[in-house]
């Protein structure tokens, strides 16, 4: 296939997957049922961080954590009581258990009292061309209060060469936006330009038999050259190729 060919392949799988229909079976769905800017960023940062497994168990968990939470996860994070923690003790989604979940509620406590809010901790290097440093910096803040060392293997750290799939996800949720309404378009001060593909098994397996990636694990160095390649595609919103290169995996098993 020739660029322009993989283009136009790509860009039909595009507008195939990005759809409506396609919130009914993602977790995205979790943060489509708040209006609020902070609850969509903070159910979507929660949803987020456990989305690794089966899709139908991501939602349910996702769902319990909002449920705990009194469905109003940004009332919540700024006004709980110790009392109200102590229920979140019975949570667990694989090896995400209710100690990390506390810590969590806790840590975006103090970025919403102290930081600006997500959107601002997420926007402070703008020179940052790929959200390498943006991330890093997020996880050394996200752990400035007292925490268990269990916690911080559920936020990824690209400088120690992790992918970063669920941050770089929910990136994308934040800040890209169209007219198709899957996501949120919300974070005005990022642009779409330096956001990267979530890569996992099924995007990175597609990538590589289209010719977008050559190297064999799914780590940061994967990630930038698949960046790369995609900006190649679409200078200006690159990770839209997410909804293909997953698509095409999870559903077409290509």
């Amino acid at each position: 296939m020739s660029t322009q060919e993989l283009k136009e392949f790509l860009d039909e799988k595009v507008l195939e997957y990005n759809q409506p229909k396609f919130i009914e079976s993602d977790p995205i769905q979790i943060p489509h049922q708040f209006s609020l800017k902070e609850d969509i960023e903070l159910a979507g940062f929660l949803t987020s961080t456990i989305a690794w497994g089966n899709r139908k168990m991501i939602i349910r968990n996702a769902n319990r954590m909002m449920e705990l939470m009194g469905n109003s996860p940004h009332d919540f994070v700024m006004h709980h009581t110790e009392k109200e923690l102590k229920g979140f003790e019975s949570f667990v989604h694989r090896t995400f258990n209710g100690i990390d979940f506390i810590h969590f509620i806790k840590s975006l406590n103090n970025i919403y009292k102290n930081h600006g809010g997500l959107e601002a901790v997420f926007s402070r290097f703008p020179e940052d061309t790929n959200n390498k440093q943006t991330i890093h910096h997020f996880k050394k803040l996200f752990f400035e209060v007292p925490h268990q060392q269990r916690t911080q293997k559920h936020v990824a750290d690209p400088m120690k060469g992790s992918a970063s799939k669920r941050i770089n996800m929910y990136l994308r949720w934040m800040v890209r936006k169209d007219k198709s309404g899957v996501d949120f378009g919300l974070w005005k001060s990022i642009p779409m330009s330096k956001l990267s593909c979530p890569l996992d098994v099924h995007s990175g397996n597609v990538a590589r038999k289209l010719g977008l990636l050559t190297r064999k694990q799914n780590d940061w160095k994967a990630l930038e050259e698949l960046d790369i390649n995609l900006r190649k595609l679409d200078p200006k919103d690159p990770v839209k190729y997410d909804f293909a290169l997953f698509g095409l995996g999870v559903f077409e098993k290509f």
